[in-house]
């Protein structure tokens, strides 16, 4: 018994070269007879797959919401701008009255009835009611006791003038409105910030759409539950959100929505930077974590590029839209390498299908197999029998 391992080695690399270029051949006749097939299926595909989108038209909702937001803007910029605002149940007052030793430094917390009990007043209902008002009403209260009452309101604590920050900031809560000027970022800052890794967006829900402070108040019942750091109560589900890209805004001239004055009641939600899913034919498949700027070209090169049989120009990325709707994308690798079409933006929750090409995939076989064979004829000794 001899091994003659260069031969069968040198054989089984002629095999494998031959086996490629006929299957290549092969390959380039297949190609030539579905050719004809391809503008039909394509028809095809498009009417089965009516949720199909174009690059324009993909980020769709992000021109929706962009519109929303503009609305927004416009209607509170050109209200009135809010210096003090009204006083509301829960909020707690210092109400003093130097000459009167039962009212100097008395302190209240309005009730849910939004009342304040006071001696020799009695009963007031002060919600809605400005600071400035209240001691007006107070004033006119006390002449019957004292001539020229000097009264003074301070609110200690607000609890009626709070927005809240949630997801993924440092220190999420309710925080309470100082101005009428105070904004989303001041909102973002006063909560430390935005995490690291966190999704470079953020949900906005105006207190017109989920009943104002109520929804805000059930919000503080529920700050011990730990899903209160993501989707309080499934808001993003129930009201209808209006989602702020912060770096599209800031690169595409709309910074001055950032600054966009919130109200008491408001919800702004940060969420996680989440996954995207990669499958089919990369090299590594999988889980991927979003990171700012990703791209399909980017989480591509992180899954160890295309394989062989990879359909490079038709790339589909499925996206879920809010509703339970299916968004589909088919993109072109090649072109986006090129620089003919423009990289596409990837979010929490996408999916990354790479198809393969059926002309493709018996010569891939073919080598996978062959290359097994030389990894044997290599690593091991064939016996062969000897004269």
């Amino acid at each position: 018994m001899k091994a003659r391992k260069p031969f069968y080695f040198l054989s089984a690399l002629i095999l494998l070269l031959a086996t490629v270029i006929w299957t290549s051949s092969c390959g380039r006749a297949f190609d030539s007879l579905t050719k004809d097939q391809e503008p039909a299926a394509a028809a095809s595909n498009k009417a089965s797959k009516t949720s199909s989108a174009t690059p324009s038209t993909f980020n769709a909702s992000n021109s929706h919401d962009l519109e929303k937001l503009a609305k927004l803007w416009k209607e509170r910029t050109q209200a009135k701008t809010v210096t003090d605002y009204p006083i509301g149940a829960g909020d707690v007052l210092e109400i003093t009255v130097p000459a009167m030793e039962e009212l100097r430094g008395r302190i209240v917390r309005v009730s849910g009835d939004g009342t304040i009990a006071l001696p020799f007043i009695g009963k007031v209902f002060v919600t809605g009611m400005t600071e400035e008002q209240l001691r007006e009403q107070l004033t006119n209260a006390l002449k019957k006791y004292m001539y020229e009452p000097r009264v003074s309101i301070f609110v200690k604590e607000y609890h009626s003038r709070q927005v809240a920050v949630l997801g993924a900031v440092f220190k999420p809560g309710l925080y309470s409105l100082t101005s009428g000027s105070d904004t989303i970022l001041d909102m973002l800052s006063q909560a430390g910030g935005i995490t690291t890794g966190a999704d470079p967006r953020l949900y906005f829900i105006p207190a017109e759409s989920v009943g104002g402070g109520d929804q805000v108040q059930k919000i503080a019942a529920s700050l011990s539950n730990p899903n209160i750091k993501q989707d309080p109560g499934g808001l993003l589900s129930q009201a209808d959100p209006i989602l702020i890209d912060i770096k599209a805004l800031a690169l595409g001239g709309y910074q001055h929505y950032l600054s966009l004055a919130v109200r008491p009641g408001d919800l702004i939600i940060v969420p996680g930077g989440g996954q995207v899913l990669v499958e089919g034919w990369v090299d590594k498949p999988g889980a991927f974590s979003v990171t700012p700027g990703l791209t399909v070209s980017g989480i591509v090169a992180a899954a160890g590029g295309l394989l062989y049989p990879a359909a490079e120009s038709s790339v589909r990325i499925i996206r879920n839209e809010r509703g339970g709707k299916k968004n589909f994308l088919t993109v072109n690798l090649a072109k986006i390498k090129d620089g003919e079409d423009s990289d596409v933006s990837l979010q929490g929750g996408d999916i990354v299908e790479v198809s393969a090409t059926t002309s493709r995939l018996v010569p891939y076989g073919v080598y996978q197999f062959l290359s097994s064979i030389i990894k044997i004829g290599v690593g091991g000794t064939i016996p062969i029998a000897g004269s």
